[in-house]
């Protein structure tokens, strides 16, 4: 393979679910603070910056996870772990990836500025987490909510106590579709020795993954009200929620292919939430 064919793959640019996932948040976040489509700049910015950042992640994370990929099925073949792109490449490229990000938000102000260098922090980080913290999905939860305060922080200069409850609620979704990832590598998890919600839930698991989506739709829907959001909110809600409700009879049975298609399936969830946002304000 070419080397920018390897680099593509490193980044993901072939399974771009990861980056649709930050997306779909990030965008409500902007209509929220803007009460209604923020300039066209903006959405451009925050939309690039989003798979931009996701993509320096990964390079971190496969870099990172290098050792412990070689013994997941899965994740056995990806660049750095076959040998096929070095560390030092992967480094390099995620430096790079992250200081364009940063070359995006020089237009806007000195907060949005301070919170990417949390963001990144936190993006970086989220690897390591999985030695340790019984639900690194949590901490993902954060790194891929971040967009939410930078975008509050973007339209409004400041970020309000509404934004970071945004920010929780998209925790609580990110455990829900990270844990439907995390049962399809469990049992390799488990002998490797890492941590994930899917092994610390344990028999709870898909009661758990339900219970986050009803704390991620009961904050939603709080925010909802705090905006002044109506019908067309709701009726995504409603289409997200029964979303939900698929997923539950995907990965009762616990089976890999169907937990993975629940995983996957967040992106329509996701999409459900904005259009509701974006649809009542375009209504207004």
């Amino acid at each position: 393979m070419g080397r920018l064919a390897l680099y593509a793959r490193l980044v993901r640019l072939d399974k771009p679910i990861g980056t649709v996932l930050l997306l779909w948040p990030t965008l409500g976040a902007l209509w929220m603070a803007n009460g209604g489509a923020p300039a066209w700049q903006l959405i451009l910015i925050f939309s690039v910056g989003t798979l931009l950042m996701r993509s320096a992640g990964v390079a971190v994370n496969d870099y990172l996870d290098r050792d412990f990929d070689r013994h997941v099925k899965r994740t056995a073949e990806r660049p750095i772990t076959s040998g096929r792109v070095s560390g030092k490449e992967a480094i390099g490229i995620a430096v790079l990836l992250a200081l364009i990000s940063f070359c995006l938000i020089l237009p806007l102000n000195l907060l949005v500025k301070q919170l990417s260098v949390v963001a990144l922090g936190i993006a970086v980080t989220y690897p390591l987490f999985k030695r340790f913290f019984p639900v690194p999905q949590a901490y993902l939860g954060v790194a891929y909510g971040f967009g939410i305060p930078m975008g509050f922080a973007a339209i409004q200069d400041t970020v309000p106590p509404v934004a970071w409850l945004l920010l929780l609620s998209n925790m609580f979704w990110s455990v829900a579709y990270d844990t439907a990832y995390a049962m399809v590598d469990r049992d390799d998890d488990l002998k490797i020795g890492i941590k994930t919600s899917a092994i610390t839930f344990g028999r709870y698991d898909v009661a758990m993954i339900m219970l986050c989506y009803a704390v991620h739709f009961g904050i939603q829907l709080f925010c909802g009200w705090y905006f002044g959001l109506g019908w067309p909110f709701l009726a995504g809600m409603a289409v997200a929620i029964g979303c939900s409700v698929y997923h539950y009879f995907l990965i009762r049975g616990r089976e890999r292919a169907p937990c993975f298609y629940a995983f996957r399936h967040n992106n329509y969830l996701g999409a459900a939430v904005f259009a509701g946002i974006a649809l009542d304000y375009a209504l207004r």
